[in-house]
């Protein structure tokens, strides 16, 4: 397993508490393998992304419990002088705002360059000439020309394969793409979901999928986990969950999704919010909001039940809810 997230926990102390944003997840992604994790905003995605790659905000946020190994090292023990190795080398992230992820003041020429010139110890002419080439792989047209230019000469779409050339530049083995096409319209976002999906079969690296958007990973994801206040409350192959899901929060999710033979009729909205973390209601976290929420669902937190040798549901009523698809 190339990375390997075991029982993490994660909470933020606040003037007005503790929000447990992080409680137990547990996840792996193998080399070649695209995991995509789902969910609404404030389920602990982001967070958990941060973990892994040692940029969490410390304070106000605190790792309390668990385990991030990569390539069989825990991550958690390494001073941050080696983790920082780690980072760039090992793995890397893909920021969804890209036009507040780049330096507005410096060239994207010179921000790429930085990779090799820190990283790898080439001189600036040679890492100009990388940079050239990493823009060129992320089909930038007139890249040798636009290599001077500054982040906001480039549009929404550009900035984010700069992003994923940056990503890219020392060839990790594992990428975490943090919404990645947040804010970009559908054709762009087609383009650049296709092109991650083909620089991951060409670097044969692990890449982690975030987002609130089934229908951006259907096509290029092979597992998903759905996470919920903090909680994976289902994990499964993604044409298993998308056939039959086996959590009504997914279940909630999917029926979400616009759909062109459903045309006329009122978008389906799952009721409610989502949960304050600083208080997470007892039992299950997603109880208020559920249609099949019954009386044990509100005093007992379910745990992540194996439903097959590939997925799980933390849901008391999974079967029920796996085979009653007439709704």
């Amino acid at each position: 397993m190339l990375l390997e997230v075991r029982d993490l926990h994660v909470e933020f102390r606040t003037r007005d508490g503790i929000a447990r944003a992080v409680n137990g997840v547990s996840y792996g992604v193998d080399a070649g393998q695209t995991l995509a994790v789902l969910g609404e905003s404030g389920s602990g995605k982001s967070v958990t992304a941060q973990a892994v790659m040692g940029i969490l905000d410390m304070p106000p946020g605190r790792i309390t419990g668990g385990e991030i190994l990569f390539r069989g090292q825990d991550l958690l023990k390494l001073k941050e002088e080696e983790r920082r190795k780690v980072r760039g080398a090992g793995m890397a992230m893909i920021f969804q705002d890209a036009l507040s992820a780049l330096n507005p003041v410096l060239s994207v020429g010179d921000q790429l360059g930085e990779m090799f010139v820190v990283h790898r110890g080439m001189s600036k002419k040679d890492a100009r000439a990388r940079a050239v080439e990493l823009m060129e792989r992320v089909r930038i047209p007139a890249a040798a020309e636009r290599v001077r230019d500054y982040p906001h000469q480039f549009s929404g779409g550009m900035r984010q394969r700069i992003m994923i050339a940056m990503a890219l530049a020392l060839e990790p083995a594992l990428v975490i793409a943090d919404e990645p096409t947040t804010a970009l319209d559908v054709t762009v976002q087609a383009q650049i979901m296709d092109l991650l999906a083909e620089l991951q079969r060409e670097y044969a690296m692990g890449l982690i999928l975030i987002t609130h958007d089934l229908g951006v990973v259907a096509d290029v994801a092979d597992q998903i986990a759905v996470m919920y206040a903090g909680r994976i409350v289902e994990q499964a192959p993604v044409h298993d969950l998308y056939k039959a899901p086996a959590h009504p929060y997914t279940r909630g999710l999917l029926d979400s999704i616009p759909r062109l033979d459903h045309k006329g009729q009122e978008l389906y909205a799952i009721k409610g919010l989502p949960p304050n973390l600083m208080d997470i209601p007892p039992g299950c976290a997603f109880n208020p909001r559920c249609p099949m929420a019954r009386d044990v669902c509100r005093t007992d937190e379910p745990p992540l039940y194996e439903v097959s040798e590939e997925r799980a549901s933390a849901c008391h009523f999974w079967r029920e809810c796996l085979h009653d698809l007439d709704h």
